[in-house]
């Protein structure tokens, strides 16, 4: 008997995951890449002997790894090797006030009681209740497909509901616990990768400061990109065929079904349809009547911020970066508004410094500093060379003032990436970097269908849709979608 044609649009953690699902169903798949390796946002460069990663750097949750390798029978440690980072990472105050996050949790609680004494037992408190969110919300919340109400419609499922404070905002919540401003800084430091405020993000999501701080932060040696090499190496011996340089230009629809989509290359037939790539860019290809959505629908919705990121590659060791590095030296408050609220390019923001070759040497030459430097921004903004210089230097200001070298003389690799390659590469909406906020008003079934509404056979998965932003959500994101085309297909 012939195998079933399934077609997915992009090669990212979720498109790579939906195909070796459905490879392992018994389907015959073809993944549809735009660009030239696989990754999505996780692609890699290299240049002058440096390894950058292009996008993710944290790797926590390592349990949704080790699941989603063992669904198949293999184990990351087939694919790749794991660090525990210590300190998983160094918040920056000011010059003088610098807090490493230990990975020994007696040592965190130590630390927490040395900036407000009893909070070492608050901080159990809070966990306690943060487990039993990560709990119900890895292992059951987001494997729903949110395609209709009635699958949270049970009493189980409402107190649990209710248990995981899924009305109460983070901001509220964190402030049972604690009163000091460095522990309120360093509790919603996790929730900022779901982007949106705590204000305005639901309590359940201190589930994130429990994969942060019980099941630690990680680093894959050799970079990030090593995951996607490892999802791609099983995927293709699982059977998935990969067409890179093949963007997807548009669909044949035909009596309420997709038979197929076109690339340069021609059209191609499918029986399903799943696409990986940016949702909103997908739907301008389909055509208003075979939408889910229309633009005034998008341009409602509260975006995750984009993105101004630089790579640089310095020919000599930077003393006190650590791996990861979060400068929160300035006000958030109002950094955080010119993301969410005004919207405009930031008047003296908060960064990340991640510093791989602290911890890898092979991303560096010897003696050579790794350097990724990221600034959250609103999407959306006129993005020119003129205004990435002008937060260059600013970075570079405090950067040197903080490690105490020039660091401008020894940059011997430099390149800057925003909102139009976030477009340009990944069709990206609005130029975001992380998809869709996760807000109350955008969870769960509030949030773009995995279904599209008109075509029987054409579905959506990845960051715009559920479970939502990230490389672990987007994993389980490809997962529940091939489910779906499953059930459709068999």
């Amino acid at each position: 008997m012939e195998k079933k044609k399934v077609i997915v649009i992009g090669a990212g953690f979720s498109g790579l995951s939906t195909a070796t699902e459905l490879v392992d169903k018994g389907y015959e798949v073809t993944i549809f890449e735009k660009n030239e390796q696989a990754g999505g946002r996780a692609r890699v460069f290299k240049e002058k002997g440096f390894t950058f990663d292009m996008g993710p750097s944290w790797y926590w949750m390592p349990d949704i790894f080790e699941n989603y390798f063992a669904r198949f029978g293999k184990k990351v440690a087939d694919y790749y090797t794991l660090k525990r980072l210590d300190p998983s990472y160094t918040v920056i105050l000011s010059d003088t006030d610098v807090v490493d996050m230990p990975a020994n949790y007696e040592q965190l609680k130590s630390l927490f009681d040395s900036i407000e004494p009893g909070a070492g037992h608050a901080l159990d408190r809070f966990l306690e209740q943060a487990a039993y969110k990560y709990k119900v919300g890895i292992q059951e919340f987001v494997w729903k497909p949110s395609t209709k109400i009635t699958e949270f419609l049970s009493l189980r499922i409402l107190i649990d509901a209710l248990r995981m404070d899924v009305f109460q905002s983070f901001y509220s919540h964190v402030r049972k616990y604690f009163k000091s401003p460095t522990l309120l800084k360093l509790m919603e430091f996790p929730i900022l990768f779901l982007g949106a405020i705590s204000q305005n993000t639901p309590a359940m999501y201190s589930l994130m400061n429990y994969a942060e701080i019980k099941l630690g932060t990680w680093y894959p040696m050799g970079g990030m990109h090593n995951i996607v090499k490892g999802m791609v190496a099983l995927a293709e011996e699982k059977g998935v065929k990969i067409q890179y340089h093949a963007e997807v230009t548009g669909f044949a629809i035909e009596g309420g079904k997709v038979k197929g989509v076109k690339t340069a290359n021609g059209l191609f037939e499918a029986d399903a349809v799943v696409a990986s790539a940016d949702y909103h860019h997908v739907e301008t290809l389909l055509g208003d009547s075979h939408r889910n959505y229309d633009e005034a629908y998008w341009d409602k919705r509260v975006m995750a911020p984009s993105s101004l990121l630089f790579y640089l590659g310095v020919n000599k060791r930077l003393p006190r970066l650590k791996h990861h590095n979060l400068f929160f030296d300035r006000d958030f408050t109002v950094h955080s508004h010119e993301i969410y609220t005004e919207a405009a390019w930031p008047s003296d923001p908060l960064f990340y410094a991640s510093a791989p070759s602290v911890t890898d040497p092979s991303v560096a030459p010897d003696g050579c500093e790794n350097i990724f430097l990221l600034i959250p921004v609103a999407p959306d903004l006129e993005d020119t060379e003129e205004v990435r210089e002008v937060y260059f230097e600013q970075l570079m200001d405090r950067l040197e003032e903080y490690c105490g070298v020039s660091i401008r003389d020894s940059i011997v690799y430099k390149r800057s990436y925003a909102h139009k390659d976030f477009m340009g590469d990944y069709h990206a909406f609005k130029g975001n970097a992380y998809g869709l906020a996760n807000t109350l008003m955008q969870t769960a079934i509030l949030k773009p269908s995995l279904k599209n509404k008109q075509l029987a056979n054409m579905f959506y998965t990845g960051q715009l849709t559920v479970p939502g932003p990230g490389v672990p959500p987007s994993l389980i994101s490809g997962i529940v979608v091939a489910k779906e085309v499953d059930q459709l297909l068999k």
